[in-house]
């Protein structure tokens, strides 16, 4: 009988050293998975010890296994990842894109979508157009790490006629302060308006190679993000992406 307690114990030790670890992920993945912020964003956050573990204040490069009590901004974290929500925004002007709720005409009020949200990229508060919104912090991260790959449509309305020798420069590329720019796909669509089709995102990219050439843009709407259009969706109006779309953005994104 002794020695059936001791083999009982003996198995239940070898079981407990034999029971996987936690797995472990870095704290800016974790609170982007579940939908708070980009991971560029929670790493701000957590520079600003704004983030806190257990009672402590978080530090970069900190990795949690789902078990810690985590507070972000003030608020406890929900443990289970939400359900991925992607959804295609035609921006008005005026609307700006932040992620502060606290700013006046802020993408997030506008939205006013039942669960947070974030936005994929940037329109400046002047421009209008096609912009994704998401509780899927990889999708902003994978999307900036491939900067250079995906393709994004603008129409764009100047101040005076664009010559067609003004048009190849635009194309081809233009010297900036921050460098030249890549080359792009130009369209006329009238003597002063005309598509152009960019694979980087520079801060108000296209409207600093317009004023390179002397031009002053009246309106810029982007139109097209990879593959996603919708000539139908309204100014100011939402909606999600359909399956088809959400599996090649997906797709695209790797």
């Amino acid at each position: 009988m002794t020695g059936w307690w001791l083999n009982t114990n003996r198995l239940t030790n070898m079981n407990q050293d034999q029971l996987p670890s936690p797995i472990t992920v870095r704290l800016n993945k974790y609170l982007a998975d579940r939908g708070l912020a980009s991971r560029r964003e929670v790493d701000a956050k957590i520079a600003r010890g704004l983030v806190m573990v257990d009672g402590m204040i978080a530090v970069l490069g900190q990795k949690v296994n789902g078990s810690e009590r985590v507070l972000f901004d003030g608020q406890l974290v929900e443990t289970v990842k939400p359900t991925p929500v992607y959804l295609l925004y035609n921006k008005p002007i005026g609307i700006i894109c932040t992620s502060d709720s606290k700013a006046v005409d802020n993408i997030i009020e506008a939205i006013d979508y039942p669960e947070r949200l974030f936005h994929v990229g940037r329109l400046d508060v002047a421009s209008s157009g096609l912009i994704l919104m998401t509780n899927d912090g990889e999708i902003v991260n994978k999307i900036l790490r491939s900067q250079g790959r995906h393709e994004k449509e603008y129409v764009v309305e100047v101040n005076h006629p664009v010559s067609d020798r003004d048009l190849h420069t635009l194309s081809t590329g233009i010297k900036l302060e921050d460098g030249y720019t890549q080359p792009a796909q130009v369209a006329r669509r009238t003597d002063s308006e005309f598509s152009i089709v960019l694979i980087e995102g520079r801060n108000r990219q296209i409207r600093r190679m317009c004023e390179a050439l002397g031009y002053e843009v009246l309106r810029l709407r982007r139109v097209r993000i990879m593959q996603i259009t919708d000539s139908a969706l309204s100014v100011g109006q939402w909606r999600h992406l359909t399956p088809a779309e959400e599996k090649d953005l997906l797709t695209e994104l790797g």
